[in-house]
């Protein structure tokens, strides 16, 4: 009896999973254009970061700047010469801003959801340190000082680990 009970719960399982797998099909093809537009940009950001912070990439920007700067005395220093590297500059520091931004966003994310899952692990750890970062200004103030005086407290008992 005990198999057949086993076989059942195996069959319910395999039964959920795939209702999940069909409610998840659904809720894809629900999505909304913008979060299509912000996995996009997500994905290209990621990439173009990766790509545009290589040495290859650094190399490919010298190597356009010495050639724009030896076709000056072609084009006899003009406004159109200086011109085009004034613009090519701005467009593409306007657009890195973007991708830079993204990647920052992403990367703090990623570290405080690591901290705040450390902190949920530890025994003795303040739960409420978790979210830090949704905080007023003022109570990150309030919190740093209460830590200062933890440090300062340490010091005077002599349990610094940090000094020898």
């Amino acid at each position: 009896m005990s198999a057949a009970s086993g076989l059942r719960a195996a069959e319910c399982n395999i039964m959920a999973m795939e209702t999940q797998k069909e409610k998840l099909k659904e809720q894809e093809g629900s999505r909304d254009f913008f979060c299509v537009v912000s996995d996009a940009f997500r994905i290209f950001a990621r990439r173009s970061s990766m790509v545009l912070g290589s040495a290859w990439a650094f190399a490919s920007a010298i190597l356009i700047i010495v050639v724009w700067g030896l076709t000056g005395p072609t084009f006899h220093y003009s406004d159109t010469w200086q011109l085009i590297i004034n613009t090519g500059t701005t467009i593409v520091t306007f657009l890195m801003v973007f991708l830079i931004q993204n990647t920052q966003n992403r990367d703090a994310k990623a570290a405080h959801l690591k901290l705040d899952e450390i902190i949920r692990a530890l025994k003795g750890a303040r739960n409420e340190l978790v979210d830090l970062e949704k905080l007023s200004d003022e109570d990150l103030t309030s919190l740093e000082k209460q830590f200062e005086r933890v440090r300062k407290q340490a010091e005077r008992n002599g349990n610094n680990p940090g000094r020898s």
